[in-house]
């Protein structure tokens, strides 16, 4: 894109910092920056606040998250954010392992495909620890699936890969599945909830945090307000929205590199950060989640399943203490882009059908409030979790280098040294961009006063 002399946004705007996106990683690094006196501006594309993150009420008045949502084992950061901001943190109802079915049947967890399954992810694990081949880099995980024996254990894996990851199997080589669970430390922190990943959950909402902290900045924060393009010189940045220029001294873009990839940068950025933008991807996710006036569930079932029939998806038991009854179901990859082709009750039907078969109850099909939400199609998020790296990059890898460019900052989930890809990697993110930029201004100040006059 090339700006006219005469193209001239309606508005100016001056701030010493512009942050792009109002993530959670975008609004940590703006909180911490203007708490300690140092103008901001939060620029986001959305008409609303909280990036991959997003709360909802259901018609019984409890709260939910259609995005980013648990607070994994060792997530201190986010446990710490949640009770600075009045959230209460409850651990997930979970079994010692999820039911598994296919061909509308409680698979065993001693059958031949469950232990075939299982040996294969410990060898998985055992390779990532020690590394994998070179041959892995230009193996996708679909090619590598073919050679598992029985077609029950690789549907079991295909659906567990595209759960935990949202990539496309096509897409994703074995290479970087392998460095994601190293870095994850291991599948069972990966997969687990008690004890890993998804280990708890926030009555009030995951959401609802990012949406307290943009209260707090309160009109620093400009939704509905798109960066297309940024310049920068060693006296500061220049960006632009449809609407607005905005000049600052420096900048943080906390949007993932497939997004930030949208945005013109003058002069060009260098040519690592463009092949990173250029082979990285957003996953594909849908979520949804099912309200009920009670868990009446658990009075014969643990609800933690996998499904592995039409599109496969996992299904959790994410009530809060007390009720209403939430059931929280995960689509990834590909299956959930099958979703796309049916109309809401045809999702609808889709997951809760299957899942009202397993628990016994045709009570699961009449939902007292149903929401979903499919992220692949948010023009602004444009998928979910994270970024994922194309089959054959050597770029992409967790975490994604984060150094300044000029005075360009990066910021965002992928770049956080520990549980890139997880909330608590935003809030990292977001903490270490923030000091790079106080440190950056704290320099530029002594170096300042040094100078002759």
């Amino acid at each position: 894109m090339v700006h006219s002399p005469n193209d001239k946004p309606a508005t100016t705007l001056d701030t010493s910092v512009a942050v792009v996106g109002a993530g959670m990683s975008g609004l940590i690094a703006a909180r911490a920056l203007h708490r300690q006196g140092i103008d901001v501006l939060v620029l986001e594309s959305a008409d609303r606040t909280g990036g991959r993150m997003m709360a909802e009420t259901s018609a019984l008045g409890s709260r939910l998250d259609l995005g980013g949502q648990w607070v994994g084992h060792g997530h201190h950061r986010f446990s710490a954010l949640a009770a600075e901001l009045g959230a209460t943190v409850f651990p997930m109802r979970t079994p010692k392992r999820p039911i598994v079915v296919g061909d509308a049947r409680t698979i065993s967890a001693v059958s031949p495909s469950m232990l075939t399954a299982a040996a294969i992810l410990l060898a998985w694990e055992i390779r990532a620890k020690r590394g994998a081949p070179t041959r892995w880099n230009s193996t996708t995980v679909q090619e590598w699936l073919r050679k598992v024996p029985t077609v029950e254990a690789r549907r079991l894996l295909e659906v567990l890969v595209e759960v935990s990851t949202t990539a496309d199997l096509d897409r994703l080589s074995m290479d970087a599945l392998a460095k994601m669970i190293h870095y994850q430390g291991g599948l069972s922190t990966m997969l687990s909830t008690n004890g890993g990943a998804q280990e708890s959950l926030i009555i009030e909402g995951a959401g609802t945090l990012t949406d307290k902290i943009a209260a707090e900045l309160g009109p620093r924060v400009l939704t509905s307000s798109r960066v297309t393009s940024i310049s920068r010189d060693d006296k500061g940045v220049v960006l632009r929205t449809p609407s607005t220029l905005i000049r600052a001294s420096k900048a943080i873009v906390s949007a993932p590199p497939p997004v930030s990839a949208k945005i013109v940068f003058d002069p060009p950025l260098p040519a690592g950060r463009r092949r990173l933008e250029q082979d990285m991807y957003m996953g594909s996710v849908y979520k949804a989640v099912a309200v009920y006036a009670h868990p009446f569930w658990r009075a014969t079932t643990d609800a933690e399943f996998m499904f592995l029939d039409g599109p496969g998806f996992a299904v959790f038991d994410t009530s809060p203490p007390g009720g209403p009854g939430h059931m929280c179901v995960l689509v990834g990859g590909r299956d959930a882009r099958e979703l796309d082709r049916l109309d809401e009750a045809g999702r609808r039907q889709a997951v809760l059908g299957p899942l009202a078969a397993a628990v016994g109850s045709a009570e699961i099909l009449q939902p007292a409030s149903w929401h979903e939400k499919s992220w692949h199609l948010d023009e602004h998020a444009c998928g979910g979790y994270s970024a994922l790296p194309s089959a054959g990059s050597t770029e992409g890898i967790f975490p994604l280098p984060s150094d300044p460019i000029d005075n360009i900052h990066w910021a965002g989930t992928e770049t956080a040294s520990e549980h890139a890809g997880y909330i608590e990697g935003a809030i990292e993110s977001g903490e270490r961009a923030a000091r790079e930029v106080a440190e950056a201004f704290r320099r530029d100040t002594a170096a300042h006063r040094r100078s002759p006059r």
